[in-house]
């Protein structure tokens, strides 16, 4: 078992992925710890209303990155770096995040994330990256392994040792999507719950829960989806992680469309805090 520690002690209980469509029923939900706003959505000098709103009332709010591309090889580019740090500060957030990924090479954006291959040299750019961006950071940065439909062929590593190898490297923490976790496994036939071995589970930040269903297409791959209902297998796969930490570290409800009415959006958080073993009091 590996005990939490209070990676980021500002940070705790349950959150919620702040979205304008939803913006109206995330301030209506009481007993929200935090919540996580896409940086690329967010005008530093003008955070939006609602965001504001929260922070008044002493919800935390995390800056979350989607497209610095910190896994390629090209340069990073400063201005998406220079606006990571002046979200996280005009938040006033405990901890910023971006994802283990690239989404652009030779100056082409993908429009999506892409894995990074589990090799040394990928792991001196990544690092170097990760380097570069909290260099300019006043708060801690925490790094989100993608969901991926492959492994490249000449992977060195495994997964959790990549990550634990680039986490003891760079001092950053970990953002764990369980729904990310699960996905890879399922899609690569194996055992989400052994998926989480050797992971440094120490280093957690928060947490992230996600929907997803079988590609309708492909029966057998499942898809993470974040418009879907969080399916029980996810749940159960969170609730392994509670029980290995010793602990709910953080945990937040990560939802991008087809959002449901209020009731059924508070019924899958209410879910989620049962399965993170969360207090009353947390809640």
């Amino acid at each position: 078992m590996v005990p939490i520690v209070g990676a980021v002690p500002e940070l705790a209980g349950l959150g919620v992925g702040w979205r304008p469509e939803v913006s109206g029923w995330v301030a209506d939900r009481p007993g929200l710890g935090f919540c996580e706003v896409i940086a690329e959505s967010l005008a530093p000098a003008v955070p939006p209303r609602g965001v504001v709103e929260l922070r008044e009332r002493g919800v935390a709010a995390v800056p979350h990155g989607i497209r610095l591309s910190l896994g390629g090889t090209d340069p990073l580019d400063p201005a998406k770096v220079t606006h990571l740090a002046a979200c996280a500060a005009a938040l006033q957030a405990p901890v910023a995040s971006e994802h283990i990924a690239f989404c652009s090479a030779g100056g082409v954006y993908s429009g999506h994330m892409l894995p990074v291959p589990r090799t040394r040299a990928a792991l001196d750019v990544l690092a170097a990256n990760v380097h570069r961006t909290q260099a300019e950071l006043d708060v801690p940065l925490a790094l989100e392994p993608i969901a991926a439909f492959l492994d490249w062929p000449d992977d060195e590593f495994t997964e959790a040792d990549f990550l634990t190898e680039l986490v003891e490297r760079t001092g950053a923490l970990l953002l764990l999507d369980v729904a990310n976790v699960y996905a890879n496994a399922i899609n690569r036939g194996r055992d989400p719950r052994t998926a989480l071995d050797r992971m440094p589970l120490s280093r957690i930040a928060y947490v992230h829960v996600a929907g997803g269903a079988e590609h309708v297409d492909d029966p057998g791959i499942y898809h993470d989806t974040h418009v879907d209902p969080v399916p029980a297998p996810v749940l159960a796969l969170l609730t392994e992680l509670v029980d290995r930490v010793g602990g709910a570290p953080p945990v937040m409800l990560e939802r991008d469309g087809r959002y449901p009415p209020a009731a059924e959006l508070s019924a899958e958080l209410d879910g989620i805090a049962a399965a993170a073993r969360l207090t009353a009091t947390a809640r």
